[in-house]
């Protein structure tokens, strides 16, 4: 089977939703490997969800034979891309210096430093902080022309709200980021997402402009949910890597509640999975939807890739025992406790345990101790799955799970956690 062009996979996938030349983009990928760069602030003490797309593209670029240059923006961190909502809070120095090495520590984990195109690490720190603002002004703003910079989406749509001129010269730093890594480095190449496009496009040009040569670049699509609404744990929380900012079990639940409409997507994206068996999680998707096949295989593929193998099959482990499926002492604490957590477990306000309709009440898995005590006749009561039969029943401590836990379960699919202190 011949290997498909770089630029034509990243397309089959669905990763280029904007480009420089592309016939030469095409040209450049196919003559050998080319090395590339993709950029990370530290603006957040754990990348996300849309980082991770930039990721497996810096791994695919890789697997074909291309050589990556993960950037930390040691600097441009101190300052934060322009956003819609306003301007950023500037965090301190030490504050960027150890998210930097935590953002470091994650990317690493995503491309091979081993190999004739091993992947390297930098820091634009590195060679901003002994820059200059003259020097600066004169090698690198002279190069860019303020009606330009005006013109850019973001800027344009804070203009009236207003933008500070550190948050406006951000597109430099990034630009020079480009130009630093095109000399010293031979790096000619730049992705990011669609909304860096100015910072890549700002980037390349500069290189053009100081050098004479060429760069090239491309921007990944924003990835939304069918409604176009962005992507998120929650409507107001990101997609953390980070396991102590986001279990593997709530990340591996959120792939696996993605909509049919968007597993297809979402598959091409975000795994190394085939065409051929991408394309047969479609079907079965389509045909037999209840079935859930893609979604499945999306949440395992992902997980394993952030999170590895072993707390996959903790998370399916957990996910079938909290629906009475399995054994809940067989799993790990700390993967119940997040479990029960991501449910909205309440913690008690002692260690007096309280009378079983109080606490499917305290749960919020009944909305009185009258529809409790219903919902125990009706034999939908669990605890720790164990069918309630006894509205009276009192738990005692050698019920407690994992030392400080009981597992409340109503009917087959909705179940909340009770924290004992």
């Amino acid at each position: 089977m011949t290997t498909p062009h770089a630029l034509d996979e990243l397309e089959w996938r669905g990763l280029v939703a904007h480009s420089t030349d592309r016939d030469a983009l095409r040209a450049a990928l196919g003559q050998g490997s080319v090395k590339f760069y993709v950029g990370f602030d530290p603006t957040a003490p754990s990348l996300h969800m849309g980082n991770l797309l930039q990721l497996v593209t810096a791994r695919r670029l890789q697997l074909a034979g291309h050589t990556p240059y993960i950037l930390v923006g040691g600097a441009t961190g101190m300052i934060g891309d322009p956003r819609d909502s306003g301007e950023r809070t500037l965090n301190s120095l030490d504050t960027v210096k150890e998210w930097t090495e935590r953002v470091r520590q994650q990317v690493s984990r995503f491309v091979s430093f081993e190999g004739d195109n091993a992947a390297t690490t930098v820091n634009n720190y590195d060679w901003t902080a002994s820059l200059s603002t003259i020097d600066f002004l004169r090698d690198i703003g002279k190069h860019f022309p303020v009606n330009r910079m005006l013109a850019r989406d973001t800027v344009r749509r804070r203009l009236e709200s207003g933008i500070s001129y550190t948050e406006f010269s951000y597109v430099l730093l990034q630009s020079m980021d480009f130009l630093s890594l095109f000399r010293e480095h031979g790096v000619s190449l730049q992705f990011g997402g669609s909304d860096q496009w100015g910072n890549i496009t700002g980037g390349a040009e500069l290189v053009r402009r100081v050098t004479g040569e060429s760069a090239h670049g491309f921007a990944t699509p924003l990835v939304t949910k069918a409604d176009g609404t962005k992507y998120g744990k929650t409507e107001g929380g990101a997609l953390w890597l980070d396991p102590e900012m986001l279990s593997p079990y709530a990340f591996h639940q959120f792939w696996l509640n993605v909509e049919d409409e968007k597993v297809g997507e979402l598959l091409r994206i975000f795994t190394f999975l085939t065409h051929e068996e991408i394309e047969d999680l479609e079907q079965q998707t389509a045909e037999k939807p209840f079935l859930r096949a893609g979604q499945k295989r999306l949440a395992d593929e992902v997980t394993a890739l952030v999170h590895g193998a072993e707390e996959v099959e903790h998370a399916k482990a957990a996910a079938a025992a909290l629906f009475g499926g399995g054994d809940l002492s067989a799993i790990p604490t700390q993967t119940l406790a997040s479990a029960l957590r991501e449910a909205g477990g309440t913690t008690l306000p002692d260690r007096e345990l309280p009378g079983i309709l109080d606490l499917l009440v305290s749960s919020g898995l009944a909305g009185s101790k009258g529809d409790a005590r219903r919902t125990v006749a009706e034999g939908g009561a669990y605890l720790n799955n164990v069918r309630v039969e006894d509205p009276e029943l009192r738990p005692t401590e050698s019920d407690l799970v994992a030392g400080s836990w009981l597992v409340l379960r109503r009917g087959k699919k909705k179940f909340a956690g009770v924290q004992v202190p």
